[in-house]
């Protein structure tokens, strides 16, 4: 094998060749941070350390199959043997060849989130809390945090205060003992155990850091808390760990992710070497300079200079929409514009948004316009009913004490309600045991009629027969052995609806899959299945070969590209979101989502916002979005602005936007604290003509005249990025400059 890596730029020639020690790679947006990790392995092969002593991880199954598909054509398609893949993934591996040592068996479940929600609604019926005055939705998340940081129960007990944190408190630790009765963890136990096995266990913490003597990490910016803790652990006896990052795009926050652990490398690794990939190769010249002149307006950020030697293209399309349903139909327009003019394919073109809410009306557009679209974050397919039918039906096979996938196979039996659901349950907790042990205890006939303990009894001998069947024949045809014994393609035979169509069709897309692996992956085996499914991601379900329009959150866009992008919905309050305007930490996460999203363009941008949009049930007036300002005059011809009779007209400055009130009525706008302004404000006092203000939601303005007295006054002010409101005094809990 001869590597070429002159076939790479100076930059990250130079970072693949450090190979010893800590190594923090900043990887501007575009920058080929894929191919510098693909060729830093094929490096540390090409220098003849085993495979077997290299670990890279990703945080998606798409990026880790990418590197391998990549890595095998550098090394002349020659078999590997690297733990390449997700975290998750990898450590799940560990968890389940060192099971025995945390209190788990090697064929523990894996629970998603659907699985997770359901057994804290039941542990809090169990504890009698109402689950409309505290959301389970709630708890589950708390509980995630808790686990990404590193947070065990015994240590937030002693911790909280709040009624709620005291609640969640009690819930986590039956939570936990739970999971561990049922054999299960769910996705933050993957990374929480590790840390834990790691720290009880020093010499399989021994055995991995001889094994993995060089480990190499991707998106290093989303780590959490746990994620820092195994890498540190496992890198600590060689030092050799290379990761490779960008602070500005650091958007995870919210499931955890601490962009503190790429600020703090450097301190964290000692004698780390830095290097820095700025030149980009996706995006032209002027998307580029407008990424690069928004980011540059947060504060806390690890320096770089993004250039590229594409061409300059063209400027940034910015159109201001009455409505967001003029919006939606103005994209469409525009898409069959651009198919005509250029050629392009549906595929080509990406509409990213905020919040997945706002897919409703762009999705009813699509439909009406015979557009064809795939919304990225919809009901995915492993989330689908029939799927996780079948699924439960392979989780019970592997692992019986599952009680989650046991109560979902017992409900799908006609007979079988939730009375003796319900009486199982009873039965398990006053004796300890699992549901799966009382009903193959012959004593639980006793409690049951006799139709009752009949189809309990086809269960137990289901999962018998399967756990032998399971070793002996080929995983597709064990698949398709238990889709045929539930019975479940015939009965939505029997509906012929369009609907039941559709999940048959599901039902033989996941016999496929299950094929497809098999025949691909050498360990193929049913726990194997599982656990990949279980671990896919949004991006991971994304299929590249279908030629429609891509509909997503800027979340979900991380990773990927597209030739055209529209980013829609840049709206004070939406984008960003409105509590980001509070936390100058969450705002500046919020300007890193909007560079994620310009990031994503390769040719063309488009950038929108509309003046109404319909917000919880109301139609709200909307003020464009602060980060339309930071966008320099040089990268844009005008604001396009559409008026309701259809006709359009250009806006030669941005400033003329601003010198328009954007509605004629007097509004209510609450305002919270005042967030590190360079000016000095104090608090609210009497407001008269000239006085200066500072508005959290509209930034600093000036009042240009009073109307009225006492709890009636009114006041126009004039705001210096979002032009002349009319304000109700009493409600406006504004600062006035001192």
């Amino acid at each position: 094998m001869s590597l070429d890596i002159n076939t790479l730029n100076a930059q990250q020639q130079i970072a693949v060749e450090e190979t010893d020690g800590p190594c923090l790679i900043i990887a501007g947006a575009g920058s080929g941070k894929t191919r510098v990790l693909t060729y830093k392995v094929s490096y540390l092969l090409e220098k003849g350390i085993n495979p077997y002593q290299i670990l890279a991880l990703t945080f998606t199954n798409k990026a880790a199959d990418v590197m391998k598909e990549r890595i095998l054509k550098l090394t002349d398609n020659k078999p590997l043997n690297i733990w390449m893949g997700t975290f998750h993934s990898m450590f799940a591996r560990i968890l389940r060849t060192e099971a025995n040592s945390i209190g788990f068996t090697p064929n523990f479940s894996i629970y998603d989130t659907t699985d997770s929600l359901n057994l804290i609604k039941a542990i809090m019926v169990s504890l009698e809390m109402s689950t409309d005055k505290l959301n389970p939705y709630a708890v589950q998340s708390a509980i995630s945090k808790l686990k990404n940081q590193f947070i065990l129960p015994e240590e937030f007990e002693k911790n909280s205060v709040s009624l709620f944190d005291k609640a969640v408190s009690k819930i986590y630790e039956i939570y936990r003992l739970s999971l561990i009765a049922n054999n299960s963890m769910d996705f933050d136990d993957l990374l929480l155990y590790p840390v834990l096995l790691f720290e009880k266990n020093k010499h399989i913490l021994e055995k991995y850091q001889n094994r993995f003597r060089y480990i190499l990490v991707d998106e290093y910016q989303d780590t959490n808390r746990a994620q820092y803790l195994i890498l540190k652990m496992l890198s600590g006896k060689h030092n050799n760990i290379s990761v490779v990052g960008d602070d500005a795009q650091s958007i995870y926050k919210w499931r955890g992710a601490q962009i503190q652990n790429i600020f703090d490398f450097q301190d964290d690794f000692p004698g780390c070497k830095l290097f820095r990939l700025e030149q980009n190769y996706r995006s032209t010249g002027k998307i580029l300079e407008l990424a690069d002149s928004v980011i540059k307006n947060n504060r806390h950020q690890i320096k770089k200079d993004l250039w590229t030697k594409n061409e300059s293209g063209e400027l940034i399309r910015i159109n201001e929409y009455n409505t967001d349903n003029e919006e939606s139909s103005k994209i469409i327009k525009i898409i069959s514009e651009e198919i005509r003019r250029n050629k392009l394919y549906f595929k080509d073109f990406a509409v990213l948004y905020r919040t997945n809410a706002q897919s409703r009306i762009l999705e009813e557009h699509f439909k009406n316009f015979g557009i064809p679209y795939l919304i990225v974050g919809s009901i995915r397919f492993y989330e689908r009913k029939e799927i996780k039918d079948i699924v439960a039906h392979l989780k019970i096979v592997v692992n019986p004490k599952d009680n989650e996938s046991l109560i979902r196979v017992l409900k799908l039996r006609q007979g079988i309600g939730d009375t003796t659901i319900d009486k199982l349950k009873l039965l398990a907790d006053k004796s300890k045991k699992q549901i799966y042990e009382i009903i193959a205890d012959t004593k639980t006939s006793k409690i049951f009629s006799s139709r009752t303990k009949n189809l309990l009894t086809q269960v137990i001998n289901f999962i018998y027969k399967y756990q032998i069947l399971k070793d002996e024949i080929k995983l597709t045809e064990f698949v398709r052995g238990i889709i045929d014994e539930t019975g479940i393609v015939q009965k939505y035979r029997i509906e012929e609806t369009p609907e039941s169509e559709e999940r048959i069709n599901n039902i033989n897309e996941l016999i496929s899959a299950v094929a497809q692996f098999e025949n691909t992956d050498e360990e193929a085996s049913i726990e194997t299945f599982l656990q990949k499914v279980l671990l896919l991601s949004e991006i991971d379900e994304v299929d590249d070969r279908k030629n429609a329009v891509t509909l997503m959150t800027v979340h979900s866009a991380k990773g990927l590209e597209s030739p055209v992008v529209f980013i829609t919905g840049m709206e004070e309050g939406l984008f960003p979101v409105s509590g980001s305007i509070m936390d100058n930490d969450d705002l500046e996460e919020e300007r890193r989502l909007f560079y994620v999203g310009i990031t994503r363009a390769m040719k063309k941008l488009y950038i929108s916002y509309a003046n109404q949009r319909y917000r919880f049930g109301t139609n709200t007036y909307m003020m464009r979005s602060r980060f339309i300002k930071e966008i320099p005059q040089n990268l844009f011809d005008s604001i396009l602005k559409f008026e309701k009779n259809g006709m359009r007209h250009r806006q030669q400055k941005l400033e003329k936007r601003s010198t328009e009130p954007v509605s004629i009525r007097y509004e209510y706008y609450e305002s919270a604290h005042l967030n590190d302004s360079d000016e000095d404000f104090g608090e609210f006092s009497d407001i008269r003509k000239n006085t200066e203000v500072f508005h959290n939601i509209f930034g600093k303005g000036t009042v240009i005249a009073t109307y009225g007295r006492g709890i009636n006054k009114k006041a126009d002010i004039k705001f210096d990025d979002s032009g002349i409101k009319k304000i109700v005094l009493k409600y406006a809990k504004m600062r006035v400059k001192i």
